[in-house]
């Protein structure tokens, strides 16, 4: 689904929720493989019951992925993404939590040495179904600005 949206289109503050996903065993076992992060603390659900948390923890680079990929909704042809900013990982995720992602805008700014385009920063915080955040980042958007054939129409 195509969606457009230039510079001038994007609200500070406006934002929405994404749907959830509850993640999976499956989830961890195919993170670990594809990234070679085989830690004890995803993984080894023994080792883990000794461990203040109790029970296997996230990958946050899991997390990170699914909850951005929760945002991939629409493709704007307006937009690339520049890359992220200010990655913390709030909080520890469970086999069995479901997370939604939860984005605003922060600031819109033309840029000077591209007028044709400027930059959108999204605050994205991935939550879990107690709505706490257990992820927190800021996506960066590189944005055309509208043409100004469509400004004068």
């Amino acid at each position: 689904m195509e969606h457009l949206a230039y510079l001038e289109d994007h609200v500070i503050g406006r934002g929405h929720t994404t749907l959830g996903r509850t993640l999976t065993e499956t989830d961890f076992v195919v993170h670990a493989g594809h990234t070679g992060d085989f830690f004890p603390h995803h993984m080894d659900a023994e080792f883990m019951k000794t461990q203040p948390f109790g029970q296997r923890i996230a990958h946050g680079t899991m997390v990170f992925a699914i909850g951005v990929g929760l945002t991939a909704t629409r493709i704007n042809p307006a937009a690339f993404s520049y890359g992220y900013d200010r990655l913390r990982f709030v909080r520890p995720v469970f086999i069995g939590d479901t997370i939604r992602t939860r984005t605003r805008i922060l600031r819109v700014e033309p840029d000077a040495k591209k007028p044709a385009q400027g930059r959108v920063w999204e605050l994205n915080e991935v939550i879990n179904q107690r709505g706490e955040v257990v992820l927190a980042c800021e996506h960066i958007y590189v944005v055309q600005r509208r043409p100004a054939e469509e400004e004068a129409a």
